[in-house]
């Protein structure tokens, strides 16, 4: 499994409003350019996140993207299922009829409870957690 470029992008954005705007929009060309993302892909991240009330666009001359609410309020789990919609692993764990092995299916429980494990780690995770890390301390490679 693999998490898509939209939600690593997306957290990117947010992250990146989170630590510049200090009550100030930011304009989307200036995240595209510090975090090294398309302008065009950016576009798309917004439109679902201002329509779930993650950001707030002002418009005019000096107009950007800011948080639409405090970093603390916003979920890792919101942002995931606002940019790829319901966490699960595999069809049957949301929908059983989606499988015709599931009365006898012996691997749906694992996966249900991947998804669910999954689920749990990015609830308790907020966007003032990601401002707060340190890279240092982040001893994965690739991240």
């Amino acid at each position: 499994m693999k998490i898509s470029t939209r939600l690593r992008y997306g957290l990117r954005l947010l992250l990146d409003l989170a630590l510049h705007a200090e009550n100030e929009p930011i304009p989307l060309k200036d995240v595209a350019e510090r975090q090294n993302i398309s302008l065009h892909y950016l576009r798309q991240l917004t439109l679902p996140l201002e329509a779930s009330g993650i950001i707030r666009s002002m418009r005019g001359n000096r107009g950007g993207y800011v948080l639409g609410r405090s970093p603390e309020k916003i979920s890792l789990l919101e942002v995931a299922q606002v940019l790829e919609g319901p966490l699960y692993l595999t069809e049957c764990v949301n929908d059983a009829s989606s499988c015709n092995q599931f009365p006898k299916c012996r691997t749906r429980k694992v996966w249900a409870e991947l998804s669910s494990a999954i689920q749990k780690i990015l609830a308790q995770k907020n966007l003032r957690d990601l401002v707060e890390e340190r890279s240092e301390n982040i001893d994965l490679p690739g991240l």
